[in-house]
């Protein structure tokens, strides 16, 4: 057999090999329980959308990418296919309404979409930033009151 011949061979028994590799601990990796996550910090939803507002960059520095519990008026419920959203309205904007948005578990989407506009509501989620006109949470559970 020549040998570029066995050299091809083993590329190809190395390039399923990493493939492999990548599927068992990359695209098959385990993602965090965001529900029983404890918050990093815990604040009004008014108080974190002022935060981004006056300094996005050091309000992103300290908050994106880490479990932040909010409590505030919850302003409306805005539904696209599975995604169930809680919105918290601060300001009208050029573009619309401007405040907190946080998407919803699958697991609370009917609990979510039960809650009363004008209503107190305590949530916990992933923040994800913020893109000038909404804080974005994802990945969010309601926080009930036996639960920190």
């Amino acid at each position: 057999m020549k040998i570029w011949i066995k050299v091809l061979l083993v590329l190809i028994a190395l390039s399923i090999i990493g493939a492999a590799i990548v599927y068992k601990f990359v695209y098959n990796k385990q993602h965090p329980d965001y529900e029983n996550i404890e918050a990093s910090f815990t604040l009004s939803a008014q108080d974190l959308y002022q935060e981004f507002k006056k300094n996005p960059y050091p309000s992103a520095k300290l908050y994106n990418g880490k479990i932040i519990a909010i409590t505030g008026i919850l302003s409306k419920i805005e539904t696209a296919d599975s995604l169930v959203t809680a919105v918290f309205v601060f300001k009208q904007g050029d573009f619309g309404d401007e405040g907190l948005r946080c998407t919803m578990l699958k697991k609370y989407n009917k609990e979510a979409i039960k809650l009363q506009p004008d209503g107190e509501v305590r949530i916990k989620g992933y923040c994800t930033g913020y893109n000038d006109t909404d804080v974005v949470l994802e990945k969010c559970s309601l926080i009930i009151n036996n639960e920190n």
